[in-house]
């Protein structure tokens, strides 16, 4: 039996499995992970002592603003050159890699460009205010050197195969980088970034996903099983993660500009509807920024909710994305972290601030007359925005205030950003679990067939616990990658001195002009 044949076969068996017994798999599973892993998400999420600030954003923009004056703005000085990468400019096919620049950051802005743009962004200016959007964008520009810097490791140090296939990320720069300057523990904490990363990709890369693009279906079609999704949902991304990053890039490569242009392009569209309110849309980011109008903490409260939006979604310094950039066909490292600056600005700048102009500009965003304080509206009343799921349905509701059809576009969005992360966190996850287990296609089959299995389990089950956990291991991925990067960004910066000498005497050319 073939491969296909038999993830079908067990998916069709769970399918017939999940309905009857999703309550119990629901409150067993929840129970198991609520009791044994609760300390985990705690510690992870906790805030500074006597703060309502996370520490764990703290760690992921005290990073970004070391590696930005680290490397005299990087993200200023080289953006046109990392255009220029991208259109293929310097790109010569004879090098070793697997896919082209543009492809690799496809890729890893299908893992971040997501669920969290849409709803995330409504339930940080929910609670921040205006304000914390000129906050993500300022943590998103910052969170671009962090990009720079592990992605320039992740194909410093990755490992370049027989069969022209490459493994690279923060597991193999970890263990090489730390042994190349004599430091101890780079396998340990290799380790570790593994761990929570097989973890993160079954859950927050998987299951969180496929639940929420259910939600959204049977939002807009009525309700109906969610393991139909699953199913339909398993099947497709298995035909492409089965073909290896190759094949997930090709599809990437189409769906995540075909995906960014429907969503940007409507919300230009409805902020064009309302022209006359932009001036004043910008005047309370502004004001919001500095004084906190109308947020519970003030400035700091629209501080906190804007760094920790512009941290969890583009995951400057999770080291995810380096382990995408690491298959790119280049002979210089630093290239792809020129490339890398690219993808917090377009998952931040551009898209949140478009999600936060348009739930701004349709009057989503209100003054509540009895406290002060800024609340979004959900067929006119005041709710209270608490998670994500209250942020898809406000988002929908600003998107749908203008053109009711406009709804269905966002359905098809959140469709895609789920898919085309559920085909990003697949290859993530397959590295981690490669490093550890070892190289082989009887090993990759084996995680591609559970991490299917887990899509259909996430559109059927209720796991809030599941997905409290995997996305603790997303940021526990940070905490071990970041205290890696501070150790090794002198040989970043190495590499940025040699590249930008090789440019100036012109022993680097062009290829296509």
């Amino acid at each position: 039996m073939t491969h296909s044949r038999f993830l079908l076969a067990v998916m069709a068996l769970l399918a017939l499995a999940v309905p009857a017994q999703a309550q119990g798999i629901d409150e067993t599973v929840n129970a198991i992970f609520a009791n044994s892993t609760g300390w985990f998400v705690s510690l992870i999420f906790s805030n500074f002592p006597g703060t309502s600030f996370p520490w764990i954003v703290g760690w992921l923009v005290i990073a970004a603003t070391v590696f930005t004056f680290y490397f005299g703005f990087v993200q200023l000085r080289w953006s046109g050159h990392a255009i220029a990468l991208v259109k293929g400019d310097y790109s010569d096919p004879n090098d070793a890699g697997e896919v082209s620049h543009f492809q690799a950051l496809a890729t890893a802005l299908s893992g971040t460009v997501g669920l969290g743009n849409i709803a995330g962004v409504a339930v940080a200016i929910g609670i921040g205010g205006p304000g914390a959007t000129f906050w993500m964008i300022l943590a998103g520009l910052m969170g671009m050197a962090s990009k720079f810097t592990e992605c320039t490791l992740g194909v410093k140090y990755r490992n370049e195969y027989p069969d022209g296939t490459v493994s690279g990320g923060p597991m193999y720069y970890l263990t090489r980088g730390f042994a190349e300057r004599g430091l101890p523990g780079g396998g340990i904490l290799a380790v570790l970034f593994s761990v929570f990363c097989i973890f993160g990709a079954l859950g927050g890369g998987n299951m969180f996903q496929a639940n929420q693009a259910h939600q959204q279906l049977a939002g807009v079609f009525g309700d109906y099983p969610g393991w139909i999704t699953g199913v339909i949902f398993a099947a497709i991304v298995f035909a492409v993660i089965v073909g290896g990053l190759k094949s997930i890039a090709r599809v990437t490569e189409k769906v995540v500009p075909f995906m960014g242009v429907l969503y940007v392009g409507t919300a230009i569209i409805i902020i064009l509807m309302n022209a006359d309110q932009i001036g004043w849309a910008f005047g309370q980011i502004f004001e919001g920024a500095f004084t906190g109008l109308g947020v519970a903490g003030g400035f700091v409260g629209a501080l906190i909710q804007g760094f920790r939006r512009a941290a969890f979604s583009n995951e400057a310094g999770v080291g995810s994305a380096a382990i995408a950039h690491s298959a790119v066909r280049t002979k210089e490292p630093i290239t792809e972290g020129f490339v890398s600056l690219l993808e917090p600005f377009i998952d931040t700048v551009v898209v949140c601030t478009m999600t936060a102009l348009v739930i701004i500009i349709t009057g989503q965003l209100i003054s509540d007359p009895e406290t002060g304080l800024y609340v979004l509206t959900e067929a006119g009343n005041a709710v209270q925005t608490i998670d994500g799921n209250t942020g898809v349905s406000l988002t929908s509701a600003a998107f749908s205030s203008e053109i009711d059809g406009f709804k269905y576009i966002l359905a098809l969005a959140v469709i895609l950003f789920a898919f085309s992360t559920m085909l990003s966190w697949s290859y993530y996850g397959l590295k981690a679990w490669t490093f550890l287990f070892g190289e082989g296609k009887s090993k990759e089959v084996v995680f591609k067939v559970i991490f299917c299995l887990f899509v259909i389990i996430g559109a059927s089950a209720n796991l809030g616990p599941v997905i409290d956990f995997s996305d603790a291991a997303i940021f526990a991925m940070a905490v071990v990658n970041v205290l890696g990067l501070y150790f090794l960004m002198p040989i970043v910066k190495r590499e940025l001195a040699n590249y930008s000498a090789k440019l100036k005497s012109g022993q680097i050319k062009k290829y296509k002009t």
